[in-house]
C-alpha cells in the first residue's frame, strides 16, 4: 500500500514509523496549571523493536533504503523554533525537577495493594538553550518520527540508564565488556522483555531509570502532525537510543485536552477523545499497533482530584505550598489513543442507603495479591502481561472495584439516577461475557461542553450529565453501552481505526443485552424492549443514509486495503478528521444490525456462547474484520407487541390532531396508554413525519406525557417537533437543551436555521453564543457552518 502523507482535508494522518521502534512504555511526569491553562512536564519513552520487522535489519542498504522513503514522507516538514529555557517558563510553585539516578536503598515504589505510593524525588534540572536540527540528515541518520500536535517541544535527551544502580538482577546486559551507548540499548530491550510475574519489578525498573540523568541532547524538528528525532551517527533503528527524554508543554488551544469549567463554576480539565486522541497531550505513537503500557505523575493544588485511566486507585501524596501528587500506572499494553486523564474539583459520590453500602463493600474489596497473581498456563494469545482471564478470582468477580466522580451540585441526580444502576450493569456485562477485563472502574460525570453521552477509557468511563434524569432508562443503557468497551474497543481493539464499528457496533448490540439482563425482565419482556429498540435504530439509521455523504456511509471504506500501512508504519484514517463523523452514527447502527443478524441466523444461545469463546480468544489484542462480510442492508424491524402499540397511539393522536379546535360538548378525550420512554421515542419519531400538528395537539402530547421532564433522548425528539411545527410555547425548553444538553443538542441548531423563523434563528446564535467559549472545536466548527 502506497500511502502519501499528504491527507486530504479530512484524513488524519497517523505519522509515527512503528515498523522500525516501537514505544513499549511511557513514563509522564507532569504539572498542572489552570492560571496558564498549560500541562508541562517530561515524558520518557521506552522502546522495543518495530511492529513489521521483529528481528534487527540484516543489511545497511535496506535500511538505507527504508530511510530514504522516510526522507520522501516528511519532506514539507519545516524547522522549529524553540525558545530558551528559563525558571519563568515553569509553575512558580511546583517547578520541574530533573531527578537524579536512585540507588539500591531507594524505597520500593509500590505499596503491598499494589497501589504505587507517589513518592517524589528531588533534584534541580540545568538550564541551557536547545535548537532544532536544521541540516540534511535524512540519509546518514536513522529519523524516529512520533506523532504530535499543538504541543510546544522544550528538549529532547538520551537517558542514561546504565547509571541507575540495582538493575542487574532484572537485566542481562554484559555491563563489563559492553560499550556504553550498547549498554544502555540492551538494558532497555531486557527491561521491557521482562516477564509478567515481574511486574512490579519492572515498574519500579521503569521509574527509576526515568529519573536517570541525561547523557546527550537529540536533534528535532517539528510539522503539524509530527515529531521528527535524531541522534548524529545513529544510521539505523538499532543504533537509536531506547529510552529518550522529552521536556514539553501543552498549548491552551491542543484539541486533545479541554480546558472548562465544571457545573460548579471551578475550573477543570480532561481529554477529550478527539479525532487527533492525545498528540495534543503528549508525543506519542498513534497507529493502533503501537501497544504500550505506562505510568503517569500529575501534580496540581489541592483542591483538585486528578483522575486517569490506570490500575491502582490512586492516593494524593501532599507537596509543599497546598500541592498534591497523583500517581497511576498500567500493565495491560493498550494504543496510546486509550489514555484519559481528567483534574478538577470532583466529589466521590457514595450510596446514602444501607443496602448499597453492603453491597459495595461486599464487591470493591481490592483482590488478594496471592490470588490475583495466579495463572492459568497457555491460555491466551496475546503479548505477555498480567492479565485478569487468566485469574480464578477474577473470573468470579461480578463486580469490580468502582467509584463515581461528580461536582457537588450533582449529588442528588447521581444517587437517584446512577449510583444505584452501577452494580446491576457491572453484573450484568459479567453474566454475559465473563471476566471483566479491568481491575476497577472510576464513573466521571463531565462538564456540560462534553460532546458525547459516553466515552470510555482504560479503567475510567466519562458520562454526560444528560444523562441524569428522574428515569433511570438513559443513564442504564449508556452506562451499559460504555461498560460493553471494556471488551469491545479496549481490550479488543480494531487494528484499524476506520472498522470502528468493531467497537461501536458491539457496544450498541451488547448495550440492550446488559440492560435487559440489569434489569432482570422476563425473556419476552426482554425480546420486546430489543425488538422495540431495533426499530428506533432502524429510523435512525434510515435517516442518517438519507442526510450523509455517500463515502462516510461504509463500514470499511478502506475495502481491501483495510489494515494495510506504508512502509515506515504510517498511515492514514479515511475521514478522521472531518467534524461531522463524530455525530454519526452509521458505524454504530450498520454494525448493530449485522451482529443482530448474526444473532438471530445462529441463535442466542450459540451466538453468547460464540461471542464468550471470541472474547477470551481475541482479548488483548487488535483484530481486523476481512473476513466477516463488508456491508450488508440492515432488515426492516418486524413491528414488536410494544411497537405496534405506539402505532396504535400515533393513530389517536393524528385523530385528535384533525379535530376541530373546539370540542363538542360531552365529547370525551381519547385514552392514552402509558409508554415507556423507548415508546415515547419512537412515537414522535413517527408524529415528526407528520405535516402539521397544531398547537392545541403539541399542547396535550406535552402534557399527556410530561415531555420537559423526560430524559434527554425524548426531549431532543420533543424539540424537534417544537421547531419544526413553530410551537412558541416550548421555545425556553429549546433553549434550555441546547444549554444543559450540548452533547445531543448539536443539529437542532441545523434545525432551528432551516426554519427559516427570525425568531428561531435568534435563539439559536443566542444559544451558541452562550456556550462557544466552552464548547469543544469539532462542535463548535459544525455549529458555525450551520448558522454563519
Amino acid at each position: 500500500m502506497d500511502i502519501r502523507l499528504d491527507p486530504s482535508q479530512d484524513d488524519l494522518p497517523l505519522m509515527a514509523n512503528t515498523s522500525h521502534m516501537l514505544v513499549k512504555h511511557y513514563i509522564l511526569d507532569l504539572d498542572v496549571d489552570f492560571r496558564s491553562r498549560v500541562i508541562e512536564g517530561n515524558i520518557v519513552l521506552f522502546f522495543g523493536d518495530g511492529n513489521r520487522f521483529k528481528k534487527q535489519l540484516s543489511s545497511t542498504q535496506e535500511t538505507v533504503q527504508m530511510e530514504s522513503e522516510e526522507a520522501y514522507i516528511f519532506r514539507t516538514a519545516e524547522p522549529c523554533h524553540v525558545p530558551e529555557m528559563d525558571s519563568s517558563a515553569f509553575s512558580p510553585k511546583v517547578g520541574h525537577r530533573e531527578p537524579a539516578a536512585c540507588g539500591k536503598g531507594d524505597q520500593d515504589a509500590f505499596d503491598n495493594d499494589g497501589n504505587h505510593d507517589n513518592q517524589e524525588h528531588d533534584s534541580e534540572m540545568s538550564s541551557s538553550k536547545y535548537c532544532c536540527d536544521t541540516g540534511n540528515h535524512g540519509r546518514e541518520d536513522f529519523l524516529l518520527v512520533l506523532d504530535c500536535c499543538d504541543l510546544s517541544v522544550l528538549r529532547v535527551e538520551e537517558v542514561d540508564v546504565a547509571a541507575v544502580a540495582g538493575l542487574e538482577t532484572f537485566t542481562q546486559a554484559p555491563k563489563l565488556a559492553a560499550p556504553p551507548e550498547k549498554l544502555r540499548r540492551e538494558i532497555v530491550r531486557d527491561l521491557v522483555a521482562l516477564p509478567a510475574s515481574a511486574w512490579r519489578e519492572q515498574l519500579d525498573c521503569y521509574m527509576r531509570c526515568s529519573q536517570a540523568p541525561g547523557c546527550g541532547e537529540l536533534l528535532f524538528d517539528s510539522d503539524k502532525w509530527s515529531l521528527q528525532i535524531r541522534k548524529m551517527e545513529a544510521p539505523t533503528a538499532a543504533d537509536f537510543p531506547h529510552a529518550i527524554r522529552i521536556w514539553y508543554k501543552t498549548k491552551p488551544e491542543g484539541q486533545s485536552v479541554a480546558w472548562t469549567s465544571d457545573q460548579n463554576g471551578r475550573p477543570c480539565v480532561y481529554t477529550m477523545g478527539s479525532p487527533i486522541n492525545n498528540r495534543a497531550l503528549f508525543p506519542c505513537q498513534e497507529p493502533p499497533v503501537a501497544m504500550s503500557t505506562w505510568q503517569a505523575t500529575v501534580r496540581a493544588a489541592a483542591s483538585f482530584v486528578v483522575l486517569m485511566s490506570g490500575e491502582n486507585s490512586a492516593k494524593p501524596t501532599p507537596l509543599r505550598e497546598g500541592y498534591m501528587s497523583w500517581h497511576y500506572y498500567v500493565t495491560m499494553p493498550m494504543p496510546a489513543s486509550t489514555f484519559a486523564i481528567a483534574v478538577g474539583c470532583w466529589t466521590e459520590m457514595k450510596p446514602k442507603t444501607s443496602s448499597s453500602d453492603d453491597l459495595i463493600t461486599e464487591h470493591t474489596l481490592p483482590l488478594p495479591p496471592s490470588e490475583a497473581d495466579f495463572r492459568y498456563d497457555d491460555t491466551c494469545s496475546h503479548m505477555e502481561y498480567p492479565c485478569r482471564f487468566q485469574s480464578a478470582c477474577a473470573a468470579t468477580q461480578d463486580i469490580i472495584p468502582y467509584r463515581v466522580f461528580a461536582p457537588v451540585c450533582l449529588e442528588d441526580a447521581c444517587q437517584e439516577a446512577l449510583l444505584w444502576q452501577i452494580p446491576p450493569c457491572l453484573s450484568a456485562a459479567h453474566s454475559v461475557l465473563g471476566t471483566h477485563p479491568f481491575s476497577r472502574l472510576d464513573i466521571l460525570i463531565v462538564p456540560a461542553n462534553f460532546p458525547s453521552l459516553g466515552m470510555a477509557s482504560p479503567h475510567i468511563i466519562f458520562l454526560s450529565q444528560s444523562t441524569l434524569t428522574d428515569t433511570s432508562h438513559l443513564c442504564g443503557t449508556r452506562l451499559c453501552h460504555e461498560i460493553a468497551h471494556s471488551w469491545f474497543g479496549l481490550a479488543i481493539g480494531a487494528r484499524d481505526w476506520t472498522e470502528e464499528w468493531l467497537s461501536e457496533g458491539f457496544a450498541t448490540h451488547l448495550e440492550d443485552i446488559f440492560w435487559a439482563e440489569a434489569q432482570q425482565l422476563p425473556p419476552h419482556e426482554a425480546l420486546e424492549q430489543q425488538e422495540l429498540r431495533a426499530c428506533l435504530r432502524w429510523h435512525r439509521l434510515q435517516d442518517e443514509l438519507r442526510n450523509s455523504p455517500e463515502g462516510m456511509q461504509v463500514l470499511r471504506p478502506n475495502k481491501e486495503e483495510t489494515g494495510h500501512v506504508s512502509a515506515s508504519g504510517a498511515s492514514v484514517v479515511k475521514h478522521g478528521l472531518n467534524p461531522e463523523k463524530g455525530f454519526m452514527q452509521v458505524h454504530y447502527l450498520k454494525g448493530y444490525f449485522l451482529l443482530r443478524f448474526l444473532a438471530r441466523t445462529l441463535g442466542e444461545e450459540t451466538y453468547f456462547s460464540f461471542l464468550r469463546k471470541f472474547v477470551h480468544l481475541f482479548h488483548g489484542q487488535l483484530i481486523l474484520s476481512q473476513a466477516l462480510q463488508e456491508e450488508r442492508k440492515a432488515e426492516d424491524c418486524s413491528p414488536s407487541r410494544l411497537a405496534r402499540q405506539v402505532s396504535s397511539e400515533v393513530a389517536k393522536w393524528i385523530r385528535v390532531n384533525r379535530r376541530p379546535r373546539k370540542r363538542k360538548r360531552g365529547k370525551r378525550e381519547a385514552a392514552f396508554e402509558k409508554l415507556s420512554p423507548d415508546q415515547i421515542i419512537l412515537l414522535l419519531e413517527w408524529l415528526l413525519e407528520q405535516k402539521t400538528l397544531s398547537p392545541q395537539t403539541l399542547q396535550c402530547l406535552q402534557q399527556t406525557y410530561h415531555l420537559q421532564e423526560q430524559d434527554a433522548e425524548v426531549r431532543h425528539r420533543w424539540c424537534e417537533l417544537v421547531i419544526k411545527h413553530k410551537y412558541k410555547k416550548a421555545y425556553d425548553q429549546v433553549e434550555r437543551f441546547l444549554l444543559e444538553d450540548q452533547a445531543m443538542g448539536i443539529y437542532l441548531y441545523g434545525e432551528l436555521m432551516v426554519s427559516e423563523d427570525a425568531r428561531l434563528q435568534q435563539l439559536a446564535h443566542r444559544c451558541f453564543e452562550l456556550v462557544r467559549e466552552h464548547m469543544d472545536k469539532a462542535s463548535a466548527h459544525v455549529v458555525t457552518e450551520m448558522l454563519f
